[in-house]
């Protein structure tokens, strides 16, 4: 059984989801943080193993201090924060979607991260989540991807600056979890089915190649300041 303690914020579903049955199913003790309860109960039921749950709201930056110090000393902090505003041709999409998606990931996560690092154990990690979008160069993907690659760019100077806690990121690519819940699953298909094709792998991910990734970059104390890209190739032929 470990004795080390993972916080992973936004970890009621997804990649969080995963990543927080990974850990616990690795004797972990885990905190899952999330903006609605019903949610939170629900991954609580789904798994087993030191799980504890909290409510809160990354987006809310005055919550995060008060929410941190009721979870106490914790040894890694994982931030599963998504955001699907800002996607859209260049030439059309609306700078207030792309301020609405720097502000629920490139703030949400700086303002998470900050607010956790009186409780965070100076020699575990932080892991932050950000996408395929900062390093492909995918049409349609600007706002985006300059919301992904701003998060990105946090982790070699932050993994600098924090020493010795390390910093790492993990960039997904086209993961099949409920980020794409506002198509219906015969809108999905074909958009999954033609990502796959460009997929050196042959298939769009899954939450828990991401949790893979993750449980690496916490796991191994020598891996500081780098991003993982697990797209299954994605960025090479996108």
């Amino acid at each position: 059984m470990s004795s080390q303690h993972s916080v992973i914020v936004g970890g009621s579903s997804g990649i969080g989801l995963a990543t927080a049955r990974l850990l616990l199913d690795k004797g972990q003790k885990v905190t899952v943080t999330g903006r609605n309860l019903s949610r939170l109960e629900t991954a609580r039921k789904a798994l087993n193993g030191d799980l504890h749950t909290l409510v809160m709201d990354a987006a809310d930056p005055a919550c995060l201090p008060d929410a941190f110090a009721s979870i106490g000393h914790f040894d890694h902090l994982v931030l599963a924060l998504g955001s699907g505003k800002g996607a859209g041709p260049f030439a059309s999409v609306l700078l207030a979607d792309v301020r609405a998606g720097f502000e629920e990931k490139v703030y949400a996560h700086f303002a998470t991260a900050q607010a956790a690092l009186p409780h965070l154990s100076k020699d575990g990690s932080l892991t932050f989540i950000s996408a395929v979008t900062a390093f492909a160069a995918m049409p349609g993907t600007a706002g985006i991807g300059a919301a992904n690659a701003a998060v990105a760019a946090l982790v070699p100077i932050l993994a600098a600056e924090l020493r010795p806690l390390r910093v790492n990121a993990v960039s997904p690519g086209v993961i099949d979890t409920p980020w794409w819940d506002f198509l219906s699953d015969d809108q999905k298909a074909p958009i999954f089915s033609d990502y796959a094709a460009k997929t050196p792998v042959g298939r769009v991910g899954r939450p828990e190649d991401v949790a893979e990734a993750i449980a690496f970059l916490i796991a191994d104390t020598f891996m500081s300041g780098q991003t993982i890209v697990c797209d299954g190739g994605l960025r090479l032929t996108a």
